[in-house]
């Protein structure tokens, strides 16, 4: 596999920029849904919530930071979306138990860029911008099906401290919360920061 050499920007709102980023998301979204999820349901959270439109939302959003992982040669590999705060949902309220919060909401690379560098210069990037925010913590839901980026996620020094339910289409998915201490220096030291 060839080794990328990412650079990780935050994202401009630039139209083609949000129209590429939307591409991305609308390929790497169905390989962290679970195995059960249906095609159709699938589609409908990729158009409701992972448009280009909807990325123009985000990324005009103070409360949230969208970080794109670049090829030396431009194009996008991957994303991050970081979201201030912990919402009012009691199972995230009692899994966060550290604040201020900031939650990794959307992490996805495209598959040609897993196993190499993209995910780790995003992964040090969003950490990066948590820390920057004040946030005591980073937490994220990952569906209890999704082992490989559960090892992913603990590699990087979360670790799952609850559960909580997420909605896809008519679906309800059952999620990990998984949280890391911003200031755990064992957590960077694992994942050779």
């Amino acid at each position: 596999m060839e080794r990328l050499s990412p650079r990780v920007v935050a994202a401009t709102g630039a139209p083609e920029e949000l129209t590429e980023l939307a591409d991305v998301a609308a390929q790497t979204f169905p390989l962290a849904c679970p195995p059960g999820a249906g095609a159709a349901d699938i589609a409908e959270f990729v158009a409701t919530q992972l448009s280009a439109q909807h990325f123009a939302d985000y990324v005009a959003d103070p409360e949230r930071a969208v970080l794109l992982a670049r090829a030396d040669d431009g194009p996008i590999l991957g994303y991050a979306m970081l979201i201030r705060g912990v919402p009012d949902d009691p199972d995230v309220q009692r899994a966060v138990t550290e604040r201020p919060a900031v939650e990794l909401s959307k992490m996805y690379v495209l598959p040609q860029a897993h196993g190499g560098t993209v995910s780790t210069a995003l992964m040090t990037a969003a950490l990066a911008h948590a820390t920057r925010l004040g946030a005591r913590s980073v937490w994220l839901g990952v569906n209890q099906e999704n082992q490989r980026a559960q090892r992913y996620y603990a590699k990087h020094g979360f670790t799952v401290s609850g559960t909580k339910t997420f909605m896809l289409g008519s679906r309800l998915e059952h999620d990990y919360v998984m949280v890391r201490d911003t200031a755990d220096p064992s957590a960077t030291r694992r994942h050779g920061g």
